[in-house]
């Protein structure tokens, strides 16, 4: 059986293989973030294959650090064996004139489970290049978003039913946090979990507050907002000291949520008063049931550690909030389908 998209405007095909070679028999291998490229030695060294690892390579935003998107390794096709067929993200460069055009197609769990293999196709190495130079962050958001479908799948299986149970009484929600945060407060319309350790510390905040103004959804009123709650709710060890947002290292952008409008805010907070700090995400939405805003925060603090797995790890619970008369979403789409795929569709 197969379903056709169209991936930000780029044709995904998606094959669901009934059987395939090692399909249903192998566990995948690798870790998270990691990712093998199946690409010849020549094109992987010249500027196609350049464009693509620096892709992968860029940066991970909102990080106080630098931290690459992926962990890259790559090999021949005459090398890609039955050992390496098994690892969870795979890129094939498949580049032959028999192509018109430059295009993508992704097939899931084809040699072993959980797995994503995207497969990059072009008629010559000069239209591949500007491919992915054209669409670097198509590919970043599909390995992440595959990524964290396996967090939230994980979390579906195994959640804190406290924290559910403490969100759906406090704010009629729901949402999926690891079990590992077993320390919490409680405020007025804010709620706080946290797994308290001096490193890898993992943080969950949400607020609400009634939607009276046109300008809620921009970075300003944001900041203003989110400063004023965590004043209130996460003070430091001494009097004078609270949590804080870096307002110019915070980035806004306007993403989708349970197909309704959401405001992705990522960036970095500091302890006014101390040296503690660390990278956060959050997702602000309107209820229009209760017409108030809900916003839900991942923070995290691990100094002198690497953060990218830790953020993303949480970042990913963010997807399953589930407001007022809304169904639990248990997997992020892995593109914005157009009309026209939903038409192909039905």
């Amino acid at each position: 059986m197969k379903k056709y998209f169209s991936y930000l405007s780029i044709a995904l095909v998606t094959f669901v293989f009934a059987s395939c070679g090692l399909k249903g028999n192998h566990t995948s291998s690798g870790r998270a973030y990691e990712l093998l490229v199946v690409v010849d030695h020549g094109v992987w060294d010249r500027a196609a294959g350049r464009a693509l690892h620096d892709a992968l390579d860029s940066d991970m935003p909102g990080l106080p650090q630098s931290e690459p998107s992926f962990r890259i390794m790559y090999t021949s096709p005459k090398d890609y064996d039955s050992t390496l067929k098994l690892i969870r993200n795979i890129i094939i460069v498949d580049i032959q004139d028999i192509y018109t055009k430059a295009s993508f197609k992704y097939a899931k769990d084809v040699y072993a489970n959980p797995q994503m293999i995207l497969t990059i196709q072009a008629p010559n190495e000069e239209e591949f290049e500007k491919f992915v130079k054209e669409n670097r962050q198509t590919i970043i958001n599909f390995f992440t978003r595959a990524e964290m479908n396996r967090q939230i799948t994980s979390l579906e299986k195994k959640h804190s039913n406290f924290i559910s149970s403490k969100v759906d009484s406090l704010f009629g929600c729901d949402i999926w946090l690891p079990a590992e945060l077993t320390n919490s407060k409680t405020g007025e319309n804010f709620f706080w979990a946290s797994t308290n350790t001096g490193t890898a510390d993992r943080n969950f905040v949400m607020y609400s507050y009634p939607y009276t103004d046109k300008d809620t959804f921009t970075k300003e009123y944001f900041v203003h907002k989110r400063d004023s709650v965590m004043k209130a709710n996460i003070p430091g060890f001494k009097e004078g000291v609270y949590m804080a947002t870096d307002s110019l290292l915070t980035d806004v952008r306007p993403i989708n949520v349970q197909n309704s409008y959401t405001m992705e805010a990522r960036g970095l907070w500091r302890m006014k008063g101390d040296f503690m700090g660390g990278p956060y995400v959050s997702h602000t939405r309107l209820d229009e049931k209760n017409q108030r805003i809900i916003t839900a925060e991942i923070f995290v603090y691990s100094p002198d550690k690497m953060k990218r797995n830790l953020v993303r790890q949480m970042e990913a619970s963010l997807y399953t909030l589930k407001l007022p008369n809304e169904v639990q979403q248990n997997q992020i789409p892995l593109g914005e389908e157009t009309k026209e795929a939903e038409q192909t569709n039905k």
